[in-house]
C-alpha cells in the first residue's frame, strides 16, 4: 500500500529529498567556486581534439581535490573522535 500523507514513510521521503537538494546545492556551489579558482585548467590536465571528437582528462584536478578532501575529512574525524 502507498503511504498516506503524514505517515512516517512520507516524512522520511521528505527528509531524504531535502538532504539530496542540499547536497546538490553544495556540489553546484563548489563547482562554481572551483572553476573560478582554476580547477579544471591546471597544468597536467590533459585535453585534445581531432575533428568532431574531443576529450578532457582532469588528472591533476582530481589529485588536488583528493588531497584536499583527505585533509579535511581527517581533521573533521580527529575533532569528532
Amino acid at each position: 500500500t502507498l503511504p498516506y500523507p503524514g505517515t512516517m514513510a512520507s516524512l522520511d521521503l521528505g527528509k531524504l529529498l531535502l538532504i539530496a537538494g542540499l547536497i546538490l546545492a553544495v556540489v553546484g556551489g563548489a563547482l562554481i567556486i572551483g572553476r573560478r579558482l582554476g580547477l579544471g585548467q591546471l597544468p597536467g590536465d590533459v585535453s585534445g581534439s581531432a575533428g568532431n571528437v574531443s576529450f578532457y582528462v582532469p588528472i591533476v584536478t582530481c589529485i588536488v581535490i583528493s588531497v584536499v578532501l583527505t585533509v579535511v575529512l581527517n581533521i573533521v574525524l580527529r575533532l569528532r573522535g
